[in-house]
């Protein structure tokens, strides 16, 4: 089938998904990473991303190309800084030459609203790289300050919810010991500049990890009993939600109740190896098709029903030169040549999980706890909280799904 084939279906599902989606539009993101030899253009990737409503994008560089293709589409876009370069971001001078270079010469064409300096760094163990991701997230701070973009473009980071030592019930949130002082540093940076807290989190890990005690309809967003929190007594239908709650109550217990937390990754494979249970089209579809209707309905967690959710989706599109297992390559919703991963489709109303404040469970009492994680995780590939493993990873929504659907019945035309 030709590219520009699915360009021009594309460019009609865009027109009707105007009228179909606006609130959706207004709460979903993408991350677009490229970590493959076969992607299309950044320019034939546009109707791409405007074809599933996404209105926010993550670069996990900031590639000129890509800044440039979405000049004037009023897609709002995080571009990042990898570990390599925190070293070199403490020096004031070289952080300003990467934003002049990087953001301010793509402004205001193309809406760059926030830069993510390192990815995972704290769970990484190295000591280099936490000793320098305070001073070069400062330093590119000062840079946008120096050069008037403070106001409208923010400085932050991206963890891995390994950061968390306890995380069940989400009323027990707490972040690791041994990273308290490093984050609490961080944490009045983002409380100063503004800035929301990032956290990459894949219920999927936790299923793999233990398919026989992690519900699957729980981590997909399907009907299930769920769990209650016994200190809240706060219902919790889905993994995700429980989370999320359990960050935000780490960070109260350090004083940020107020901060902002965004979702910058999380997906579903749909295709893995042998051990890797879970990882097929069908789950994939009902974790991104449930996810993306929660976030249509604008609430928000049990423990935070009026906080708006800005999640980010992995993945734009599978990516063949990933390293690692083979679900690192299969997070796409689409493939390289423009073609849904897997067809695309959404549950009604009824059928999707996602309840926030009812309290109730077994008799009123509280259901099976989730497992909870070691208190200082080596590796981020199992676990209740745990995520994909952060080396290799360089760059960590959903659809449109009736227009994906209707896009599908095109191409087989």
């Amino acid at each position: 089938m030709e590219f520009h084939r699915f360009l021009f279906y594309a460019s009609i599902i865009l027109s009707i998904s105007v009228y179909l989606f606006p609130i959706m539009a207004n709460s979903m993101g993408i991350n677009y990473g490229q970590i493959a030899d076969n992607l299309p253009s950044p320019e034939d990737v546009v109707p791409i991303v405007k074809s599933i409503g996404a209105t926010k994008v993550k670069l996990y560089d900031a590639d000129p190309k890509v800044l440039k293709a979405f000049a004037n589409t009023g897609v709002e876009f995080i571009v990042g800084l990898g570990n390599e370069y925190l070293d070199k971001m403490r020096d004031p001078a070289k952080a300003q030459a990467w934003v002049k270079q990087n953001v301010q010469s793509h402004l205001p064409a193309t809406k760059i609203t926030c830069i993510f300096v390192g990815n995972e760094v704290l769970t990484f163990n190295d000591t280099s790289l936490s000793n320098s991701l305070l001073p070069a997230m400062q330093s590119v701070h000062t840079a946008l300050v120096n050069l008037g973009l403070d106001k409208q473009v923010t400085v932050t980071t991206a963890h891995s919810l390994s950061i968390l030592e306890t995380s069940y019930p989400p009323s027990s949130g707490a972040f690791r010991e041994d990273l308290v002082d490093c984050l609490s540093e961080t944490l009045s940076f983002h409380q100063k500049t503004g800035s929301p807290f990032l956290i990459n989190a894949y219920p999927f890990f936790a299923y793999k990890g233990n398919p026989k005690q992690v519900q699957l309809d729980f981590v997909l967003f399907q009907p299930n009993q769920g769990v209650i929190d016994p200190a809240t007594n706060l219902h919790y239908d889905n993994m995700l939600y429980a989370q999320i709650d359990a960050v935000y109550n780490a960070l109260a217990s350090l004083g940020y109740k107020k901060l902002p937390v965004h979702i910058s990754e999380t997906g579903w494979p749909s295709k893995g190896d042998e051990d890797e249970v879970g990882a097929t089209p069908d789950n994939a579809k009902k974790y991104n098709g449930n996810l993306i209707k929660l976030m249509s309905k604008k609430t928000g967690t049990p423990m935070r029903p009026n906080s708006d959710l800005n999640i980010y989706v992995f993945a734009l599109f599978n990516e063949n030169m990933k390293p690692g297992p083979t679900s690192e390559r299969n997070y796409g919703l689409f493939k390289p040549d423009g073609t849904p991963a897997y067809s695309l489709g959404i549950s009604s109303t009824s059928n999707v999980a996602g309840s926030n404040t009812t309290t109730g469970g077994t008799n009123g009492k509280p259901l099976s706890p989730i497992p909870t994680p070691p208190s200082t995780p080596t590796s981020s590939s199992t676990g209740y909280l745990s995520i994909s493993p952060a080396t290799g990873r360089y760059e960590f929504v959903g659809t449109v799904l009736l227009a994906s659907l209707i896009l599908t019945k095109m191409l087989l035309w």
